[in-house]
């Protein structure tokens, strides 16, 4: 299963459990949450602009955005740190790629990306950066809502 496929099952997963009001989003993992969406949305830009940078700023950003969810992770508990930590999971292959060739000795295991692992990455981060924004939208009951009681003239 790649990246964004695990991505994709993630967010399914989440916002299954959030309308099934078994996740239900504190103000606090709202905010916390956003910032995490915010984070991911400076480290990784649309795909022409990923696509122009050089690979070490590419493995840059997306080791950004890993530290950027570990960060989230380490301020919160429960569902929203299940969330995080999945997502965190999904991105594991960013953390074994390295940019540059090995000039001698040993690489601690770790292996030239390709192009193709660049973009399936920065994608996956995008899916992330999406379910985040919806999941951490505003949801007003309508049901709560009234309508001003001085609009009538009184």
């Amino acid at each position: 299963m790649d990246m964004r496929r695990i991505v994709a099952v993630l967010a399914e997963d989440g916002e299954r459990q959030i309308q099934d009001q078994i996740w239900n989003l504190a103000p606090s993992e709202r905010a916390l949450a956003r910032e995490a969406e915010t984070g991911l949305r400076d480290a990784v830009r649309s795909p022409e602009e990923q696509e122009a940078r050089s690979h070490i700023d590419r493995l840059e950003r997306l080791r950004e955005t890993l530290a950027v969810l570990a960060i989230a992770l380490a301020r919160t508990h429960g569902h929203l740190a299940w969330f995080l930590s999945c997502a965190l999971n999904a991105l594991e292959p960013v953390l074994r790629w390295r940019a540059l060739p090995a000039e001698r000795g040993g690489t601690f295991g770790t292996v030239l990306a390709n192009p193709e692992d660049y973009t399936e990455a920065e994608d996956a981060v995008r899916q992330l950066q999406e379910v985040l924004a919806r999941i951490t939208a505003e949801v007003v009951d309508l049901g709560t809502v009234r309508p001003d009681q001085q609009a009538d003239g009184a």
